[in-house]
């Protein structure tokens, strides 16, 4: 398969469905599309059986498209990133990866519109984050959950209102801002700086008032993101964790344990906010987004400060803290479930504590007159 044939393939693949966010090719598997968070095989004329070991490496060197750093890095490492570009198309984030000596390739679609704030239809609280002029701010959780997403449209508003220079380190560069008011300025890894830790030191040297760092993947990043937010700048970052209160002990825990004590004190003094996110099947297909949000106050510095207790556990925080905007997923998963856009069975199986959660549906249905038990005709022998 020549580049040609590799485009023509990616675009049919494409256009078979508006909601594809991934594509996944394997040895032994037809091409497939996730769509909805489910993979579906994808019939074409050129795959009409499985994939084979030739045809998905020639695949991937295909989107390798003749670096040979990347290939260096598939050879030494066994996986290695990358982006690749169907002109006037679409984009895509790529990683390919050696498994039982074949090649695979996962391939995600990024948007071409930058998303907003009400078009993704984010917690109104969120809108709170561009007003931050200094710190730490978070998005949290799994891949795919939409964290890139939704820290574009926090982006996007800055762009809209502030007229300041905003620095991004992606790894690829997914959704690329226009310059509104602000002035952005796009870095890629690999392309523009060798390190996430490098491309930030370079960035405090480059007079911004916002950076993005895709991840913090290690604790030299993390060191200067933290330097960053201290000195003045707002920082965004985000993190694979689940919750918000796993996201403190992992940036924590990024240190030697003899550092612990000064670390809480400098994430206490500069964590703005941590949002983390889930994204569930919404009735009638898609999926609807689930959030925990933490926006630091006083006992959020005390629990990180010299750690969680019981009765000040950051959980419980969080829940004690809804008049202020704050949400813990559970309580989330609730609203979705009282608005309809989600089953039982949904909330449930996505729910941090289903206890919680079963009895806030309990009393959902109460309200609503329903029954809340299935067990009938219950009766008392004498």
């Amino acid at each position: 398969m020549r580049k040609q044939e590799i485009d023509y393939i990616l675009a049919r693949i494409i256009d078979s469905d508006k909601d594809i966010s991934d594509l996944n090719f394997t040895v032994g598997k037809l091409p497939q599309v996730e769509i909805s968070g489910e993979l579906k095989a994808v019939g074409m004329e050129f795959f009409t059986s499985e994939l084979t070991p030739f045809q998905a490496e020639i695949f991937a060197l295909n989107l390798i498209n003749q670096d040979h750093k990347l290939m260096r890095t598939l050879v030494d490492d066994g996986s290695c990133d990358a982006s690749y570009e169907l002109p006037g198309k679409a984009r895509f984030r790529v990683n390919i990866f050696s498994q039982g000596g074949n090649y695979s390739s996962v391939l995600r679609k990024m948007e071409d519109s930058i998303p907003t704030c009400g078009g993704l239809d984010l917690p109104k609280v969120l809108y709170e984050i561009p007003e931050e002029k200094n710190g730490l701010v978070v998005f949290a959780g799994a891949t795919g959950t939409g964290k890139t997403t939704s820290l574009a449209a926090v982006l996007n508003e800055i762009n809209e209102k502030q007229p300041i220079h905003v620095i991004t380190l992606e790894d690829p560069v997914e959704y690329k801002h226009p310059h509104k008011k602000a002035t952005f300025n796009q870095r890629e890894l690999g392309v523009d700086f060798v390190s996430f830790a490098s491309g930030l030191r370079a960035a405090l040297r480059q007079a911004p008032k916002i950076i993005l760092v895709g991840e913090m993947r290690d604790r030299e990043t993390m060191e200067i993101g933290l330097t960053a937010a201290e000195t003045g700048h707002l920082v965004f970052s985000s993190l694979h964790t689940v919750n918000a209160g796993q996201t403190v002990n992992r940036i924590i825990g990024m240190f030697a344990q003899e550092e612990e004590t000064q670390i809480r004190a400098r994430l206490a003094d500069t964590i703005r906010w941590i949002v983390c996110q889930r994204l569930l099947p919404r009735i009638g297909g898609g999926r609807v987004a689930a959030f925990e949000i933490l926006k630091t106050n006083l006992r959020i510095k005390e629990a990180i400060l010299h750690g969680e207790k019981e009765g000040s556990s950051i959980q419980e925080i969080i829940e004690s803290g809804q008049a202020f905007g704050m949400t813990t997923f559970d309580g989330y998963i609730i609203g979705l479930y009282r608005d309809g856009a989600i089953t039982k069975e949904t909330a449930l199986s996505y729910a941090t504590t289903k206890g919680v959660v079963g009895r806030g549906i309990d009393s959902i249905k109460s309200e609503k007159g329903e029954t809340t038990s299935e067990i009938e005709n219950l009766e008392v022998e004498w």
